[in-house]
């Protein structure tokens, strides 16, 4: 990137003001336009996560800032469908994907922990293996964004397009909060976007393979994490 996209670090205080006014200055813009007030306002301090169960939000971040990190958290659980999404998203892309794993591999998680975490513990597993690696890996950034949107859950209902991100002291920018599954589905046919081949064989939300099933006709895009527990979220959103 060149560095006309290298921005100053800017004060918690400063970060916080900014995402109160994007917030209510850019609710009802279009997610490029969103995206693009967020790579001219924090340039090289503004990265994307995925998850890496679409490409929609790296593949508008691309538009609107060629060469964009994006970050991938490779927990070790991951399907294979998901790990070959990201390859081929880093492949055909213009951007630049950055993986992060946890400070522990699955077989020394076991070995401090006992065997299958996730299914003894989901907050401590999901705490170890993606919330405490995304904390350290997102320092260097001001700003994140995220592909939320309002219509998954009842959780993420009130998901704001730009917010702020009180526990980690970020901006936090949702671009596609507005969107429905239509405009996902319409996004991705126009644009020929990469997809996890896991949304067409039954699952409308990818997470970690053991922590994963199809969903059922009616249940929500969330019902497959967790399925039978008193959790929807894995603590990177709240």
């Amino acid at each position: 990137m060149s560095t006309a996209h290298i921005r100053e670090q800017r004060s918690p205080a400063e970060l916080r003001d900014l995402a109160g006014t994007a917030g209510r200055e850019l609710e009802e813009a279009t997610a490029l336009d969103v995206l693009r007030w967020a790579a001219d306002t924090f340039g090289r301090r503004f990265c994307v996560t995925s998850s890496m169960e679409d490409a929609v939000v790296a593949h508008l971040a691309s538009r609107a800032f060629p060469g964009v990190q994006v970050v991938f958290l490779d927990t070790g659980y991951h399907f294979p469908e998901t790990i070959g999404t990201r390859d081929a998203v880093e492949a055909v892309m213009d951007v630049e994907v950055i993986t992060l794993t946890p400070r522990q591999s699955v077989a020394q998680q076991d070995a401090q922990y006992g065997p299958k975490l996730h299914d003894r513990d989901p907050d401590l597993c999901c705490a170890l293996r993606k919330v405490q690696p995304l904390e350290e890996g997102l320092r260097e950034y001001d700003a994140w964004a995220t592909g939320l949107r309002r219509d998954e859950s009842p959780t993420r209902a009130g998901t704001p397009v730009v917010g702020w991100d009180e526990k980690r002291k970020k901006v936090k920018v949702s671009p596609i909060a507005r969107w429905t599954q239509d405009d996902v589905d319409a996004y991705i046919a126009e644009h020929g976007v990469l997809t996890n081949p896991l949304l067409t064989d039954g699952y409308a939300s990818v997470g970690c393979a053991p922590c994963t099933r199809r969903v059922l006709a009616g249940e929500d895009a969330r019902a497959g994490r967790w399925a039978g527990r008193n959790k929807t979220e894995c603590g990177l959103h709240g």
